[in-house]
């Protein structure tokens, strides 16, 4: 099935039976949570001390000790390079040009490249980039060239950058996923180019007041970038290197605003699916209420649920297993947003080479039988790097007799995630 969602595009569902589907996903993950419970009984990639108690939830961040973690700050320096700095000065050009011509251009997105830049290739194409060569964004993102190009106006030094963590991320998440999904005119060239004007200004100007750090944490791109880097089979410290990907996540550390940043994105992407349910129309009609109205409310649901099911799952762990969060919303993202990316990537990269010739027919999707192969397996692998990783932490953390009581909230409500996860594909 082939329902019109997002801000430009579409998303095709399973074409499999809904029920196997679900009760597939649900073993597997079960399955492998005993499998790790069993047999995995020392910590093998958490940064953090065997035996150490567990942080008070309202904690920011644990003490890393090891080495994978020590070193994980210069691994991102090399995004720094003279090589990163061109691509960054490269991005700002184009960036300039795709909001001149949001702006300036046709208002059809179908013969503007603005809507497919933000919505498919930002936002969806940096999942898979980040997934297989680390914090891409980072390496290129505009506003940190922009932010060079201003700072020697800067009068005075920068401020200490107060300790919010994700905080600003997870806000300007939120209200790029609102202006995606629910804004009535979000496929509006002038409008997604006064977005990204907004933005640019935005945390350029934070920068300027707190200096490039701000861009780590504060941006929510390059955030959303990082954060799913660590899950890359890359590392970059002194140049290109293999390594673990369970180790790369497990040396994210907890920090402020995390779940919030979280629970937005993956709140986010429930919502997405929710919306390209064929009966979610009909509902939204039958209320007397503003479509608009009624999206934002259930969004702002949806996402505050996923954070309150999470917290009450975890307790005082919530800060601690936060990071564990992000393969599970990489995995959604890269189902639920896969036929997006290969009908509509390829017609978003021809607009920016020609924004004046407008787009050919969409590109023909593979096979719907591998497509849904690929939908499935990037659930169910995001669902057991979650459980694997959240295990060694506890492991990390908790002492023995505890390691698994503790664990099994968590683990029945990823279960439940990934039959949501797989049911939304398979009704939308």
């Amino acid at each position: 099935m082939i329902v019109l969602a997002h801000g430009v595009g579409e998303v095709r569902g399973l074409p499999l039976p809904g029920e196997l589907v679900l009760q597939t996903g649900g073993v597997v993950v079960l399955a492998s949570f005993l499998a790790v419970a069993l047999l995995w009984r020392e910590p093998r990639f958490a940064a953090v001390a065997p035996g150490r108690p567990p942080p008070p939830a309202s904690a920011p961040a644990l003490a890393p000790v090891s080495r994978e973690s020590a070193t994980s700050s210069a691994r991102v320096g090399t995004f720094d390079s003279a090589s990163a700095r061109f691509g960054q000065a490269a991005m700002l050009l184009l960036a300039t040009a795709v909001v001149v011509f949001g702006f300036l251009g046709p208002q059809e997105d179908e013969a503007n490249p603005a809507p497919r830049v933000l919505y498919v290739l930002l936002w969806v194409g940096v999942v898979p980039a980040s997934l297989l060569l680390g914090p891409v964004w980072r390496a290129v993102n505009p506003l940190r060239a922009l932010h060079r190009l201003l700072a020697p106006l800067r009068r005075r030094p920068p401020a200490p950058l107060p300790d919010r963590g994700y905080g600003p991320a997870a806000v300007g998440l939120g209200a790029f996923v609102w202006l995606e999904l629910v804004a009535p005119a979000r496929d509006v060239p002038a409008v997604v180019a006064t977005f990204l004007l907004l933005y640019a200004v935005i945390h350029t100007a934070a920068a300027l007041r707190h200096g490039p750090t701000w861009f780590d944490r504060g941006d929510t791109f390059e955030a959303y970038s990082s954060l799913v880097g660590a899950l890359a089979p890359v590392e970059w410290h002194g140049g290109p290197r293999l390594r673990n990907p369970l180790r790369g996540l497990a040396a994210v550390p907890p920090a402020r605003g995390l779940v919030a940043f979280v629970a937005v994105w993956w709140g986010s992407t429930v919502f997405d699916g929710l919306s390209g349910w064929p009966g979610w129309a009909t509902v939204r009609a039958a209320l007397p209420v503003p479509g608009v109205v009624v999206g934002t409310l259930v969004l702002v649901a949806l996402v505050g649920v996923v954070a309150l099911l999470y917290r009450l799952a975890t307790g005082r762990l919530a800060a601690a297993l936060a990071p564990t969060l992000v393969p599970i919303a990489a995995g959604y993202t890269i189902a639920h947003y896969l036929t997006l990316l290969l009908v509509e990537g390829p017609r978003g990269l021809a607009q920016l080479v020609a924004p004046l010739h407008g787009l050919g027919e969409p590109t023909a999707v593979p096979d719907v039988v591998l497509v849904a192969a690929v939908q499935i397996a990037a659930v169910l692998v995001g669902h057991v790097v979650a459980v694997v990783v959240a295990h060694d932490r506890c492991v990390a953390l908790l002492p023995p007799h505890r390691r698994l009581a503790d664990q099994i909230p968590l683990v029945l409500l990823m279960v439940a995630y990934t039959m949501v996860g797989l049911f939304l594909l398979v009704i939308s």
